[in-house]
């Protein structure tokens, strides 16, 4: 198979989707890979290592989209990149098609066989492909959240550590999953007061175990949500439902009765985000005040740290991009029901039934029709 690299042209996004390891391994299995020119740099990987891994280095996107039977990508493609959508394509990326309608439609039209890495859910319900960039993320979260707090920013101006003598910030988490659980972990480590919140009590016995007394874990409701992001200085939103849009459990009225110059980092916001006043932010602009809460809603936040985040991406990926080149796209879901579950869009259809709720669409699985 024929494996294509572009370069990411969504703002500010610096992660590649291929390591140069990467491309020695499918090379390996006696696939092709071809990367656009510079598509490794902003992360540290520069063409001449994709060549030394045996990599075909072309200069425009193009080429490396009319050449590739698959596209290996970071982030969904742009309005720009609809151009290069056709059908038989396998595009194998993140996709979040809940809060990209025009997006779904437009793999529709072009009959795009897309892969969300956010879809591919182990037996046990784990996500195996987000997982890594939600690590990242929510490590990132307690980090961007103090930064939104510095006064220059619209911030409260609290040190979430607190000082000698003078209280520790509140950071209060909603979601208790991988993101929730590093954001808890970093919150704990520097000495915050933390809460973190969750509807599943199996996932805050694991937090109240990892963290012993360092942590306050509650039961998610509407009445308890409200309470403690008023209360907080820091809420961070971490909620996720494979292929869904995120429900919305921070209600505008909450945000107007949040502290002045509180912080809110809204980590959900690519499925629609976790509260009713969070809209999308870049790194150009990472961040909105309304209703005097700085709002930090950026989409890609694990781009701020490229070489790491490609990285730990790549290690995630691979095995299953691997297995889609070597048995092709139906095989290899009829081998794993875990990639099965990836699959978002057919040959015109919607194969993942949040997503077909999403789009007001039925959803329609190629692998019952092969049968």
């Amino acid at each position: 198979m024929i494996v294509g690299v572009p370069a990411e042209t969504k703002p500010d996004e610096r992660r590649v989707a291929l390591t140069p390891a990467g491309a020695t391994a499918l090379k390996a299995h006696g696939h092709s890979v071809i990367v656009q020119r510079g598509a490794g740099e902003p992360s540290g990987h520069d063409d001449q290592a994709y060549r030394n891994a045996g990599a075909r280095v072309v200069n425009s996107a193009a080429r490396v989209w009319n050449a590739a039977e698959m596209i290996l990508k970071v982030k969904e493609p742009q309005p720009a990149e609809y151009r290069y959508l056709r059908p038989g394509l396998i595009l194998f990326t993140y996709l979040h098609l809940a809060a990209a309608v025009a997006l779904g439609r437009e793999l529709l039209d072009h009959r795009v066989s897309a892969i969300g890495y956010e879809t591919v859910q182990l037996a046990d319900q784990s996500l195996p492909l987000l997982a890594p960039m939600s690590e990242v993320a929510g490590r990132l979260a307690v980090q961007v959240g103090a930064w939104c707090l510095e006064a220059r920013n619209g911030g409260r101006g609290v040190l979430l550590s607190g000082a000698s003598g003078v209280k520790p910030g509140k950071i209060v988490i909603l979601g208790a999953g991988i993101a929730g659980t590093n954001a808890c972990r970093v919150a704990a480590g520097i000495g915050a007061e933390v809460t973190i919140m969750d509807v599943n009590p199996s996932r805050l016995r694991y937090v109240s175990d990892m963290f012993g007394g360092r942590v306050t874990t509650l039961m998610s409701n509407r009445a308890t949500v409200e309470e403690e992001v008023t209360q907080a200085d820091l809420a961070i939103g971490t909620v996720l439902v494979p292929g869904a849009k995120t429900p919305r459990l921070i209600a505008a009225r909450t945000v107007r009765r949040m502290k002045p110059g509180a912080a809110l980092v809204d980590l959900s916001i690519d499925q629609g985000g976790v509260s009713e006043t969070s809209r999308p932010t870049t790194h150009a602009q990472p961040v909105y005040i309304r209703d005097r809460v700085v709002h930090y809603c950026v989409t890609n936040m694990p781009g701020v740290v490229p070489h790491t985040s490609t990285y730990a991406l790549t290690n995630a990926t691979l095995s299953y991009a691997l297995e889609i080149a070597d048995h092709g796209l139906l095989e290899a879901g009829a081998r794993n029901p875990a990639l099965r579950l990836g699959l978002n869009t057919y040959q015109g259809k919607v194969v993942h039934p949040a997503v077909a709720e999403a789009l007001s669409l039925k959803p329609h699985s190629p692998w019952e029709h092969e049968r």
